[in-house]
């Protein structure tokens, strides 16, 4: 008689007993061992597979129970038993013909099972009895951190760093999660959840993909992009063009937007002439409004170019620093070894 001993291992995300066929199969004609009750074991006991609990060590009842019956299963934990699992493969190793082992997947986790977790441990933190400064937050005091960690995820990306995008994004989800777990602080007239943030994403994107859920032609990728904008349009009713721009993102990239938006419905409307304005402030600002214009004209993204200018400054800048300060009274003899250190010296004298 061949003895084996199979060692099932099951998503601890997905509801208890929705296993494979070959499991079922197994757990309804061999013995089945477990450590304690369990929402599986309790699933199991509805269909009528009887469970035995181990009170002992497992291993060694494990291999009793494949001796008197030939094959016996062992549910194994959320963690998946490894160390259960080693002890029996070194005992079978020392000694060959005792028993075999074999690892069964009963139920694997489905793209995107760590998300329940992260959700879970949200609420862990955010509820009574959790993390007191995430349940003193709310939306308003939270929200510089989303603008943070926004960029931060923008610089992972204009550094093509994808470890640090991964890291970064995480710490976007992490925002994204605290505020829906706030909002079910709300009064109920105003509450929601995440599972409502997941159900309208959901439900947005089929509705303007219709080329990939429903009978929609794809065509050119301009084709999607117009029909992505008439849907939205029809969603939204909006009574302006310019509805729905995001007012708080950075001055540049607003008025490159507003400007973007104009020209699609082919709207000529000239920027306001520096020269006509009186306040300086204003013809900066309409100096500025001509900048980006003439930047969306030739195809730029001027917030893009501001940056980079920016940051090939803040280069210079630094090598600057680490340049010798000379004094001319002093016949040319350095005062500091760098211009940093000579503005520290200037702060603390």
């Amino acid at each position: 008689m061949t003895r084996r001993i199979v060692l099932l291992v099951t998503s601890p995300r997905l509801p208890a007993g929705l296993l494979t066929a070959a499991a079922w199969d197994v757990l309804r004609t061999r013995p089945v061992l477990a450590g304690e009750r369990s929402a599986l074991t309790a699933a199991l006991d509805a269909t009528g597979v009887e469970v035995t609990v181990v009170d002992g060590p497992p291993a060694q009842a494990l291999l009793d129970a494949a001796a008197e019956y030939g094959t016996v299963v062992w549910l194994a934990g959320p963690a998946g038993d490894e160390s259960l699992a080693r002890q029996v493969g070194l005992r079978l190793a020392r000694e060959p013909g005792l028993a075999e082992l074999e690892l069964m997947y009963g139920s694997w986790d489905p793209p995107g099972a760590r998300l329940l977790d992260a959700v879970e441990v949200m609420d862990r933190l955010a509820s009574p009895g959790g993390d007191p400064w995430k349940r003193a937050q709310t939306h308003r005091s939270l929200a510089h951190f989303l603008l943070e960690e926004c960029y931060e995820a923008y610089d992972a990306i204009s550094a093509d760093d994808t470890e640090a995008l991964r890291e970064e994004l995480g710490d976007v989800l992490l925002q994204v999660l605290l505020h829906a777990r706030l909002a079910e602080n709300l009064p109920d007239d105003e509450r929601w959840s995440v599972d409502d943030v997941a159900g309208a994403l959901v439900e947005k994107l089929v509705r303007r993909n219709p080329h990939v859920f429903a009978d929609g032609e794809a065509g050119s990728l301009a084709d999607i992009e117009a029909s992505w904008e008439r849907i939205k349009q029809a969603e939204k009713a909006r009574d302006s063009v310019l509805d729905g721009i995001a007012l708080s993102q950075p001055a540049l990239a607003l008025a490159a937007k507003i400007l973007d938006r104009a020209g699609r419905v082919g709207l000529a409307v000239p920027p306001p002439l520096a020269d006509s304005q009186v306040d300086p402030e204003a013809r900066l600002g309409a100096s500025l409004l001509a900048t980006v214009a003439a930047a969306r004209s030739a195809g730029l993204d001027p917030e893009a170019a501001l940056r980079r200018a920016a940051l090939a400054y803040a280069t210079a800048v630094r090598a600057a620093e680490r340049e010798p300060v000379v004094d001319p009274a002093a016949e040319g003899r350095p005062v500091a070894d760098s211009a940093a250190e000579h503005a520290v010296g200037e702060r603390t004298d």
